[in-house]
């Protein structure tokens, strides 16, 4: 591949003029940044001073375009979002707001003469009028607050998601006096999640919008004391429910289990409920993750994301599609539809489907995917002979988003990022990309340009391994420079052209450093037979990958050393490799990283994911109680833990035979030991666990600890806090 070459249109403007002659800022409103870079180079300062663009809307009539941008304001430690319009061929982006107070999910009424919003964990409408917003009215009160909603189709109704309590106890549940103390109490598994422990869970609510302030709803699960989460937690949203195209049925996600079964499973279904009458029908039995349902927009199919087998959330994600059959009236039988004809549309296609979206004519759906390193869009006849397009050029080193419309002359909308800049909003007609925001050029174009190129990196068993490299601006091969090597988390996953706020490669390569970033064994662009060889293998292929990468840059003559930094199975990766490396790399950083892997079994909260990579892998139908071959269904108190420490599944008494705990004596290498306290995936005293083992080893070492972070570093203050530590660890040991 050549180096990236940016189809871009002209630059519409530098910096947004905030100040109109109808508002003015409110209290505490942060804006763009006014930052003036003299010396061409980036800093995390200019890093975290790039807006964030998310989130955008298309008006009912296809003129306008809404979304939002969030500023970061350093000193203040906080962020602010609010919201824009801008034309949809492109132009200059209005402000819509200016408030103190971020502003989220905001949405087009129907007839587009009204815009919907989420502030302070309520709703809010405002006429749009003239392409400005009017005065605000509060339409709800609910008392547990709202997270995201979605209107129906005509406006009439709308689902909101807010919480309710959950099995975990504290002690005011059991006397109302105690409300000053602090504990938890549990009987059961998955007491806690990702960053909290789990006092509340979602729940999603159907509400009128005519008849005043909404302070309560229809609970689409049945009330307060049934138990399941909708949206799925942590991360499932709004996406996870889909309104029919009459407002009549509700189609979501959901995973009903609860507990140990929740813990150690992934199956999540799809249902239909419809708020007239309280009924709820099942479309999908048994398998693995069914997520985002679709309805085409003449009511009649039914899309959804779907993984086949419980347990393996990097399983590959089909994209299936269903007939919806309407009951004839009189029948006295479900007055639900059923979904008939399940059809995986994607079977003949490698690669993970995500983002589906419906065409106008409900013949063919639109979807992201993730494809020989390059996130692309892809456009599918849904019937019984499916044909298949990609929409995007594979030449194209971008990172595009879901379409967020498509035009009359098949124009899509959509948002784009690359390694060199952030999400901005484009059109893209027969690969020709049209980018309509310019939110950051006014910092961007101060940069020095640097280049990147894709290698092809032969690895121990003689396949080609995709390896993005970056150069530091001005780059002269006649100089020497430290390189950087990036051990990605996951495992699975992809080192594509996405944008990070934490790990910024462009970022790295302005500190001097050139980064190599390689799509080793687990990543999920380049097939499911790739992807899946890193479960129950974590010491081996992928480990050499990451060698043979680090090998290949170190023949440069223009390398001076190499480091290995990575997070989560990217941590996990550099404390493996400081047992087994030699002499390959001069220095460490892991955040994040998983050090004892007996001690993180027993600890993390999601069992589902060590259960299945740590070697408890099945290919067969499981139901409680039973025992698969080799060990692979072995089931304790009534669950499978076939990848446990206790297990005798063979690669499972592999795996945990050579967890990097046991090789720290061959530890020498310098090793930075990042952690955020807040982090129940990969709890902190893995970080810990590791620094000390460092330090009776007689390695030089460091150990840094966010004690409110999770497995991220979200506050700008700690943010910019990590990034010198990152980099002033690495200089230290990498710069003469």
């Amino acid at each position: 591949m050549k180096a990236k070459s940016i189809l871009l249109a002209l630059s519409a403007m530098a910096v947004i003029a905030c100040n109109t002659p109808e508002m003015k800022p409110q209290k505490d409103y942060i804006g763009p940044s006014d930052l003036q870079i003299t010396d061409g180079h980036m800093t995390p300062e200019v890093l975290l001073s790039l807006g964030r663009l998310s989130d955008p809307q298309l008006s009912p009539d296809g003129k306008t375009i809404l979304y939002g941008v969030s500023y970061t304001d350093i000193a203040a430690n906080r962020s602010v979002r609010n919201l824009y319009t801008i034309p949809v061929g492109g132009g200059t982006p209005i402000p819509l707001t200016l408030d103190g107070k971020s502003i989220s999910n905001a949405r087009w009424s129907p007839d587009g003469r009204e815009i919907w919003f989420l502030q302070g964990g309520q709703i809010y409408k405002a006429p749009f009028v003239k392409g400005r917003l009017g005065k605000r009215v509060k339409m709800s009160e609910v008392e547990a607050g709202i997270e995201e909603f979605a209107l129906s189709p005509d406006g009439s109704q709308l689902i909101y998601v807010s919480s309710v309590h959950s099995a975990v106890e504290v002690p005011s549940d059991t006397d109302p006096a105690l409300d000053k103390a602090e504990a938890y109490a549990t009987e059961d598994l998955m007491y806690r999640h990702w960053d909290h422990w789990v006092t509340e869970i979602n729940h999603s609510f159907v509400a009128t919008t005519g008849n005043g302030v909404i302070k309560d709803g229809l609970d689409i699960l049945g009330g307060a004391d049934v138990l399941y989460q909708l949206p799925n937690g942590p991360f499932g949203g709004i996406e996870q429910l889909c309104w029919s195209p009459d407002g009549r049925y509700i189609a979501y996600s959901c995973k009903k289990l609860t507990g140990k079964e929740y813990a150690f499973s992934t199956d999540t279904e799809i249902y239909l409920f419809c708020p007239l009458t309280g009924e709820t029908t099942q479309v999908t039995l048994g398998g693995g993750y069914d997520t985002n349902p679709v309805w085409s927009p003449d009511g009649k199919r039914l899309a959804w994301l779907s993984m086949e087998r419980d347990g393996y959330e990097a399983d590959k994600v089909r994209l299936l599609v269903a007939d919806v059959v309407y009951p004839e009236e009189g029948e006295g039988q479900s007055a639900n539809p059923s979904v008939e004809n399940i059809v995986d549309l994607t079977s003949d296609f490698p690669y993970n489907a995500d983002g589906p979206v419906w065409a106008a004519d409900s013949r063919s759906i639109y979807f992201n995917a993730l494809a020989e390193g390059i996130q692309g869009i892809f456009n599918i006849i849904a019937d019984r002979e499916t044909a298949l397009f990609r929409l995007t050029a594979d030449n194209l080193w971008f990172d595009f988003g879901s379409p967020f419309a498509v035009l009359q002359d098949g124009t899509m909308l959509t948002t784009y990022c690359s390694m060199d800049f952030p999400t901005e909003l484009v059109s893209v007609n027969d690969n020709a990309v049209v980018q309509l925001t310019f939110e950051n050029e006014h910092l961007l174009s101060q940069l020095d340009k640097h280049q990147t190129e894709a290698r092809m990196v032969k690895t121990v068993d003689g396949q080609d391994m995709l390896t993005w490299v970056l150069f530091p601006p001005k780059f002269d091969p006649t100089e020497t420079y430290p390189a950087i090597e990036i051990t990605l988390g996951g495992p699975q996953g992809t080192l594509s052209q996405g944008w990070s706020y934490r790990w910024n490669y462009l970022l790295m390569a302005h500190q001097g450093y050139v980064v190599v970033l390689p799509n080793r064994r687990g990543t999920t662009a380049f097939g499911q037979s790739w992807c899946e060889q890193i479960s129950g293998d974590y010491i081996g292929l992928n480990m050499q990958d990451y060698l043979s990468a680090a090998r290949m840059i170190k023949q440069e003559p223009y390398i001076s050393g190499v480091a290995a930094c990575g997070a989560s199975y990217g941590g996990y990766s550099v404390y493996y490799l400081a047992g087994i490396h030699g002499d390959v790399y001069d220095c460490f950083i892991a955040h994040a990283g998983i050090f004892n892997e007996e001690h993180m079994y027993m600890t993390t909260e999601e069992m589902w994911f060590p259960n299945w990579d740590n070697g408890g892998l099945h290919e067969y139908a499981y139901t409680p109680g039973e025992t698969g071959p080799l060990g692979d269904g072995e089931t304790f108190g009534g669950i499978r833990q076939g990848g446990s420490p206790w297990s005798s599944a063979p690669k499972a008494v592999r795996h945990y035979a050579n967890s990097p705990h046991k090789l720290v004596q061959a530890w020498h290498t310098p090793i930075l030991c990042i952690h955020g306290g807040s982090d129940f995936r990969v709890p902190y005293d893995e970080g810990m666990a590791a620094f000390n083992a460092a330090q009776m080893m007689g390695v030089p070492s460091k150990l840094i600890v966010f004690p409110s972070e999770n497995h991220w570093i979200l506050a700008p203050q700690n943010a910019l806090y990590w990034h010198r530590s990152y980099f002033g660890w690495l200089d230290r040991w990498m710069k003469p």
